[in-house]
């Protein structure tokens, strides 16, 4: 008997992680098909937080009122259509990899939060109010994401810093920062930022030295950064302005591309400090911009997307550079 409890059990969980699945699909369509309809704007305090807490919501609501579950069914049940609705857009194309890494804190959060609404309202709301309350929360995110915006867009500007110590000269460092030539694959570690879809660097040109020259900093699958250096001063700093040039929509999701409505990347630094005993403190500073309805949390990313990157930038030249200043030394 306990087994085809349990069996019962398991098939109204399956159903109504199936309704919240299905729901939270449909609005994710209705993105797709109507892109300028500001009531599924993707990019929004209703699809980051509303769409998953409604997701919830349903799928506890549905199973509760048909079978009383455990206060932890309320909090982990929600994040099984998350996750399949994660795992649907994913495989049709709808998303990145790097906007569902950005995206799963949140809605795990979010979805419990209304699985544990929905779960009190089922148990102890009264009877003529619980279908009222499930119409409002279904209809929250697209009631929701259209006014946001006057109330929560924003441009921030953000600086992200990062700073190695080099066991070389200043003339060293100075020639592995002003070009990089052709980065090799072994030269680069498999970082975080590449697991979930960013794209690798691969060099640095310029067309001469000094004030108004041009460096293109290229990327892997097509990114390419115009940098006109405004700041020449050899063995000392070197800084430039940056334009990112279109990106293939196959290199990074639309909601993340460089440059895009939500997120560029606009200044440059090197700033070399010389060290006691030949070493060289390098920084490596950025500033760039963060256009959301929810900047306190999309800056969390962005920053700590900017510095890994940087970070592994700096391996490079302080990998390169003490190379060189260990050849030098030989001669």
């Amino acid at each position: 008997m306990n087994e085809e409890l349990r069996d019962t059990n398991l098939k109204l969980i399956a159903f109504g992680a199936a309704v919240g699945l299905l729901y939270g699909l449909m609005i994710r369509f209705g993105s797709r098909i109507f892109p300028q309809s500001s009531a599924f704007a993707v990019m929004s305090i209703g699809f980051l937080f509303f769409l998953p807490f409604a997701m919830g919501f349903v799928t506890v609501f549905v199973v509760e009122r048909r079978r009383r579950q455990s206060a932890g069914m309320w909090i982990l049940l929600p994040w099984i259509p998350v996750v399949a609705g994660e795992v649907t857009t994913m495989f049709l194309n709808f998303e990145g990899a790097i906007c569902v890494v950005m995206f799963t804190p949140i809605a795990l959060v979010a979805s419990s939060l209304g699985g544990v609404a929905a779960g009190l309202i089922a148990r102890y709301g009264p009877s003529r109010g619980k279908n009222v309350s499930v119409a409002c929360v279904l209809f929250l995110p697209l009631v929701v994401t259209p006014v946001e915006p006057r109330f929560l867009a924003q441009q921030q500007l953000r600086s992200v810093e990062t700073v190695v110590d080099i066991r070389a000269t200043p003339d060293i460092v100075w020639r592995n920062i002003e070009r990089v030539p052709r980065i090799r694959p072994e030269e680069l570690r498999r970082s975080w930022t590449q697991r979930i879809g960013f794209p690798s660097p691969v060099e640095a040109t310029l067309s001469y030295e000094g004030l108004g020259a041009v460096r293109h900093a290229s990327f892997e699958g097509g990114v390419l950064f115009i940098e006109t250096i405004d700041i020449w001063q050899p063995e000392q700093r070197l800084a430039f302005s940056i334009r990112a040039q279109p990106v293939p929509p196959s290199t990074l999701d639309e909601h993340v591309t460089v440059g895009g409505a939500f997120f560029d990347v606009l200044r440059g630094e090197y700033r070399l400090e010389p060290l006691p005993n030949g070493v060289t403190r390098l920084h490596l500073s950025s500033r760039h911009r963060v256009s959301t309805d929810f900047n306190w949390y999309a800056h969390l990313w962005t920053d700590a997307v900017m510095r890994d990157i940087q970070k592994e930038i700096l391996r490079v030249i302080r990998n390169r550079s003490e190379m060189a200043n260990a050849v030098s030394a030989k001669r």
